[in-house]
């Protein structure tokens, strides 16, 4: 007979892994730029600068439940139509996802992952920028649900027009 009391849950031992689980293994710088074309003249360019971030992302199985999620950003700053700089950050990471339903798991992938490498490609990019001379550039949080939201959007859009198509073909055959 045991001492222990354990409240009628089964002995830690016992107790086997259960439901979804997500975890960070690795992250890391997978690619990293800066250009400054028209230094040291631009230095001295008079004018309000125009910045342009693109930003994307990539998601690579690497094994049943590990992945490879980079998330790119490309920050180019124009002054008086001259480039002062390009910044280019490519973070990445490998997260263990186990155990969630497809549609979770895309979801997963297109929002928390995201979500965990913005500041470090952030912080990278705004460095490249002091380090480039330039005043920093804080760069605003991004909405990775309401851009997963529009991902969406436009994959039902795509599905929804590609089977109007192929209701029109074999509506005329």
């Amino acid at each position: 007979m045991s001492d222990e009391i354990l409240n009628g849950a089964a002995p830690v031992a016992d107790a086997q892994p259960q439901g979804a689980t997500f975890t960070v293994e690795k992250l890391y710088v997978k690619d990293l730029s800066f250009e400054a074309p028209n230094a040291p003249q631009v230095f001295n360019e008079q004018g309000q600068p125009d910045l342009q971030m693109k930003l994307n992302q990539k998601v690579q199985r690497l094994a049943d439940n590990a992945f490879e999620v980079s998330l790119g950003i490309t920050l180019t700053c124009t002054i008086n139509g001259r480039t002062a700089y390009l910044a280019e950050v490519e973070q990445a990471g490998v997260f263990g996802l186990g155990g969630f339903e497809d549609h979770i798991l895309d979801a997963m992938l297109g929002t928390q992952c995201p979500n965990i490498l913005y500041p470090y490609a952030s912080a990278a990019v705004g460095q490249l920028i002091v380090s480039g001379g330039f005043p920093p550039f804080p760069m605003q949080p991004i909405n990775f649900d309401a851009l997963y939201g529009e991902t969406l959007r436009q994959r039902a859009a795509q599905q929804a027009g590609g089977e109007l198509a192929n209701t029109e073909t074999a509506g005329n055959a």
